[in-house]
């Protein structure tokens, strides 16, 4: 495969992580373990050191992009803003008008993504089982949390941004559910339709701090206790299933700052008691459908990047 051919399939892959991120309860992190770039991108954001440092100040530009991987990064990540900056009014639309086919797809995707990351336990035992529990209590847990209103000042954007984008390096736990917990999903999502230059560039200040630290603490996981993280992130990615299940019932609402009424907490229903208690069509013959397109879309993607990584 042509050197520019593997630049514009990771590229793609940027773009499929953005679009996964963008939406709560599906992790930018799950996209890249499926496509085969998880370490590869843990090991090149970890080579951000002190090392580094010392050839930035000696201005040694060529050693130090070697160094960091830079054209993997910078590719990677053009695919990713790429995405942040064209799909979320595609996004935003999906999630408004056809709820339950979007959320439907991702349920399919999650599910195949998390058996695939279960392939990659090399040897099985006690301890690996409970680490599984272990992450899917705590991604239930977490997406069972309610949204809070918080103040809209740039260190909390900052702060938001730190802790989001340690959930969004992880498979199933998703960063913007992070944002939405913590009340921003709204105003950051209007941010990036209003190119509001200020507060995004606060919040991605806040995401470099904490990817640069927390990617170290991931890696270092990997190598030490390879087993049983895989068991911990694809127990994140079974927990998280409870976000992503399509039909919901709304319990509290709130208006954002265009007047809109969005909802605040809801919980997961049946689809018979989601035409009961709202009188909306289920569409569940389609949500099936959908699922089943996620599901097959991913084995479509692992078996193309089997292909195309080939020598």
């Amino acid at each position: 495969m042509s050197r520019l051919v593997s630049y514009f399939v990771l590229f793609l892959k940027g773009i499929a992580m953005g679009g996964a991120d963008v939406v709560p309860g599906v992790s930018g992190g799950t996209i890249a373990f499926i496509t085969g770039i998880y370490e590869k991108l843990l090991d090149s954001i970890k080579s951000v050191d002190l090392t580094a440092l010392n050839l930035l100040k000696k201005f040694e530009i060529k050693a130090l992009w070697e160094h960091i991987n830079g054209t993997f990064l910078l590719v990677l990540f053009a695919g990713i803003v790429t995405s942040f900056l064209s799909l979320s009014k595609l996004i935003t639309f999906l999630l408004e008008n056809y709820p339950i086919q979007l959320w439907s797809f991702f349920f399919g995707l999650i599910v195949i993504s998390a058996l695939m990351v279960l392939r990659e336990i090399k040897q099985w035992n006690v301890g690996v089982f409970i680490a599984i529990f272990i992450g899917a209590v705590i991604a239930y847990v977490i997406t069972s949390a309610v949204p809070s209103e918080t103040p809209d000042s740039p260190w909390f954007l900052f702060i938001v941004g730190a802790v989001a984008i340690c959930a969004m390096i992880l498979p199933g736990i998703s960063g913007s559910f992070i944002v939405l917990l913590f009340g921003k999903y709204e105003y950051m999502m209007s941010a990036l339709k209003e190119r509001s230059i200020v507060d995004i560039l606060i919040f991605m200040a806040g995401c470099l701090v904490g990817i640069l630290s927390f990617a170290r603490v991931i890696s270092w996981l990997f190598k030490k206790y390879h087993n049983i993280t895989i068991g911990v992130l694809s127990g994140f990615m079974i927990g998280a299933l409870n976000k992503v299940w399509p039909w919901k019932e709304t319990i509290e609402t709130y208006t954002d700052r265009h007047g809109e009424i969005k909802p605040l907490y809801e919980v997961n229903i049946l689809p018979n008691e989601y035409l009961a208690k709202t009188g909306i069509e289920p569409h569940f013959i389609e949500a099936i459908g959908f699922a089943a397109a996620g599901f097959f879309i991913v084995l479509f993607i692992e078996r193309l990047g089997t292909w195309l990584t080939k020598d």
